[in-house]
């Protein structure tokens, strides 16, 4: 996975060194950190996700904290990393724990799947969505999550990359993840049925017709990073 090696290259990460994931959930992205054979500390609040990633994850340590209260000791990283997760965070004070986590010369990475919008499907799909999430709903998309890192003292200038990475899928699971999203769930019936019609009828535009016929879901991986100065 490109993402993986150039953040691996890059912060670096590999054994000898720590890197704390922030908002790990289950460990989807704590599983290809420790891939890099850093030592990983994950963090995550909720109780059942926690407790699914120490069972999938033995060797991976676990804290009950938060990105902006993480419990760890000061200066115990040599990088931070937040996978879809950073948008959710109150980035002030989630910034002043990490530069106390980590040490003199330690990164953070900001990672994010999002929707592929140059394709003009794609676009229309993800404006069904936005068309019905709350305004005030945290976003990647907005930009505000990197307000607080612009022109932040103690740290270099954000690099940003990013790469297509399309997800193979069928016609079922494009549906089901529009309906699962937790803006979509608490519509009336009738505001659900209408959401899925629009999602059904613009994929059978593309020629995708069937609930179990594959097609390519296209999304983009973007990885930002920002090293702290010595």
């Amino acid at each position: 996975m490109s993402v993986l090696a150039d953040l691996a290259d890059s912060l670096p990460l590999h054994a000898g060194r720590t890197v704390v994931d922030l908002g790990a959930g289950t460990g989807k992205f704590t599983r290809l950190l420790a891939l890099t054979g850093a030592g990983v500390i994950a963090v995550e609040p909720v109780r059942a996700m926690r407790e699914r990633l120490a069972e999938l994850l033995p060797g991976v340590a676990v804290s009950a904290g938060t990105a902006e209260a993480t419990g760890l000791p000061a200066a115990c990283a040599d990088a931070v990393v937040a996978a879809q997760s950073w948008h959710w965070f109150d980035a002030e004070r989630a910034l002043a724990e990490v530069e106390r986590v980590l040490r003199p010369g330690g990164s953070l990475a900001l990672v994010w799947n999002t929707y592929d919008t140059s394709v003009p499907w794609v676009r229309e799909f993800q404006d069904i969505y936005v068309h019905h999430a709350p305004r005030d709903l945290p976003s990647p998309l907005d930009g505000g999550w990197s307000e607080v890192l612009r022109g932040r003292p103690g740290w270099g200038e954000p690099q940003e990359q990013h790469w297509p990475n399309p997800h193979p899928v069928t016609v079922a699971d494009v549906v089901e993840r529009m309906m699962s999203s937790s803006h979509i769930l608490v519509l009336d019936p009738p505001g659900r049925e209408e959401v899925r019609a629009r999602a059904v009828g613009l994929l059978a535009r593309q020629g995708a017709t069937s609930p179990g016929q594959r097609l390519e879901m296209p999304y983009t991986t973007g990885l930002y990073r920002l090293r702290r100065l010595p």
